[in-house]
């Protein structure tokens, strides 16, 4: 298949190249969520208002009871961290930009243009199951 650069034939590529290149998108995604997902595993619980609290407890049990992978280490810093929603909306983030692309080179590949796909009906339509409606492309 043609290899694209803004729109503009570059170069001859494989089908299989255009995939790995997906997939490599993907599997970064997923290993970030994974990476994402063990920085904001911290255990806040004891940190009460922000200087702990005078209950005897033992937060390294709980957050191995709860699958945290240790408690916070600083009070303060457990009340007023929000690292955990930046880091989500950033992931998040990216995983919808590849997700976007993804999506937009299926609708070049369909157009009139490109015409290297026909997708099929029920694959663009919104289906409206109360009103049992036949399938329609929108």
């Amino acid at each position: 298949m043609p290899g694209f650069t803004h729109l503009q034939v570059a170069q001859p590529i494989t089908f299989g190249h255009h995939l790995m290149a997906w997939f490599e998108m993907l599997v970064r995604d997923g290993n970030d969520c994974k990476i994402a997902g063990k920085r904001v595993n911290i255990l806040p619980l004891g940190a009460a208002a922000l200087a702990g609290t005078s209950y005897p407890i033992d937060r390294f049990m709980t957050a191995d009871l709860l699958g945290f992978s240790r408690p916070s280490a600083n009070s303060l810093d457990s009340v007023s961290d929000r690292d955990f929603a930046i880091e989500f909306t950033a992931v998040g983030s990216i995983i919808m930009m590849h997700l976007s692309r993804f999506s937009e080179e299926l609708i070049l590949w369909s157009s009139a243009q490109f015409d290297f796909i026909d997708m099929p009906d029920a694959f663009c339509t919104v289906i409206d199951y109360a009103a049992k409606e036949k399938p329609r492309c929108t």
